[in-house]
Formats: structure tokens, sequence, C-alpha cells
């Protein structure tokens, strides 16, 4: 077992899931495609997951190196392996399925509850998000665009504004809007320059909120990567 983990930019990292994996002793390797890094063979990794960014699917032509991770995220799926879109990630599995990705009404920016559907609940993994066993996540958002559910996929979370803020593919393909790696210190970080948004309001809440948040995380990684 060993685990593939995409970075778009330099900023947005695997947080949690890294320390995750590290304290499970679970090899896996970061890829900066941003920075060029070549694609390994895929054949060495039973999980994929892709990680977020401020581009968006519909930017190939700026960022070509989407191309490339298009092509490894469907790589894993035809494969039958594993794969976990956070955010841009998720855009980018529903592109790969055929969906349409394209700007939403409004930016979710902070600390949002979702519902959580009924066949969310059901599924061994995303229902380890709920908060107390009730069908609602608290989770932490920066997102601007959205996507159509693809054909085959199964609504895992749901909200007024953003219908799809979660959907698994087949057994093994799960893609969030919303961020469940995020840690204090990643959010001080990416709200240091900011505009319209108070960082250090933004910061108590996640402070407030991040033990148990990263209970829940965990107990995600925990389904995800066995």
């Amino acid at each position: 077992m060993a685990v593939l983990i995409l970075k778009n930019i330099p900023l947005e990292g695997p947080g949690t899931i890294e320390d995750f994996l590290r304290e499970e002793g679970i090899p896996y390797r970061v890829l900066e495609l941003s920075e060029g890094e070549e694609p390994p063979d895929i054949g060495e990794y039973s999980h994929l997951v892709v990680m977020g960014g401020p581009m968006a699917v519909y930017e190939m032509d700026s960022y070509p190196y989407l191309r490339t991770e298009a092509g490894l995220i469907e790589g894993f799926i035809d494969s039958g392996r594993a794969v976990l879109g956070i955010c841009l990630g998720a855009q980018m599995i529903a592109h790969v399925l055929g969906a349409r990705v394209y700007p939403g009404g409004v930016k979710e920016i902070g600390w949002y509850t979702v519902d959580i559907t009924p066949e969310g609940m059901e599924d061994r993994v995303f229902s380890r998000l709920a908060v107390d066993g009730s069908p609602r996540a608290e989770v932490f958002h920066w997102h601007g665009d959205t996507f159509d559910l693809p054909d085959g996929a199964v609504r895992t979370a749901t909200s007024e504004v953003y219908p799809n803020q979660a959907f698994r593919y087949g057994g093994k393909v799960h893609a969030l809007q919303f961020h469940i790696e995020v840690t204090p210190e990643i959010v001080r970080e990416w709200f240091e320059d900011e505009e319209g948004v108070d960082p250090e309001g933004m910061l108590r809440e996640t402070q407030r909120r991040y033990p148990e948040y990263r209970k829940r995380a965990e107990g995600f990684y925990r389904e995800f990567f066995t």
C-alpha cells in the first residue's frame, strides 16, 4: 500500500492527511505538479489524493499540468483504485467523469454546515464526518466553483447553496468540495493576505472547532485508507 498525493500549488498541502499517513506508517509521495515534477508509475500506488488550488478546471490552457492530473485521476479510477479529491480535486474528479464544472453563484469561505444524504450516512467512509451521529457535517470551505453530479455517482452531502457538496463514485472514489485536511496553521496561512475577511476571527473559530474536526477527519482517513 502506498499513497500518491497531487498538489496544485505549494500553499495547499495535505495537512492532516499527511499527518495521518505518517503516524500510521503508510508510505506516500507528494507530487508538486505546479513545480513541474513528473508523475511516477501509478502501478506503485494503491490510493490517489488530489488537493485543492485557486485555479479552475476550465483553465487548463493556463495550467496545462491539470491535464496531467486528469490523466492520473482517470488511470486510478479505471484501474479500480481509491481516489480522494478535495475542493479543486473534487472538481477534477467530476470533470474526468464527464460532468460539467462551472462558477457557482457565491463563494463559500469559512465554516459551514452541510447535510449528509441518507446514502452518505450509509457510507462507511463518509459517515465518519457526521457530527454526533446526526446527518450533518461542519466543514471548512474555500471555493467558488461547483459541478454537476456525474452519471453513476451518488451524492453524499448537499446544501441549499451548493446541492453537490460531495459524492462517491463506485466504492472507492470520494469527492469533497470542502477541506477536511485543514489545521489552524493552514487557515492562518491562507487568510494572511485575504481581503474582506477577519483573519483573527476565522482563526479563533478554527481553533475552537479543530479538535473535534480532526477526530472526524481521522475517522474518514482510517476507513478510506484501509
